[in-house]
């Protein structure tokens, strides 16, 4: 599955660690693609949208629906 989401408040490498980590904590065959410039964030994950968005928000981060 593919998820995309808008994220706030990302602005550094320590950022992109912190959601790729997240994410992958909880699928660590997820891949995880960061782009700070648009603040987005693409994963291929076998966890749900509501999954991927409540780790990036457990990190301390926005997303946006």
């Amino acid at each position: 599955m593919s998820v995309e989401l808008t994220v706030e408040g990302m602005s550094c490498g320590h950022c992109v660690r912190a959601v790729t980590g997240a994410i992958q904590a909880l699928d660590p065959s997820a891949r995880v693609e960061v782009a700070l410039e648009t603040g987005t964030i693409r994963a291929e994950t076998t966890l749900s949208r509501d999954q991927v968005v409540a780790a990036v928000a457990e990190e301390g981060y926005k997303p946006r629906a």
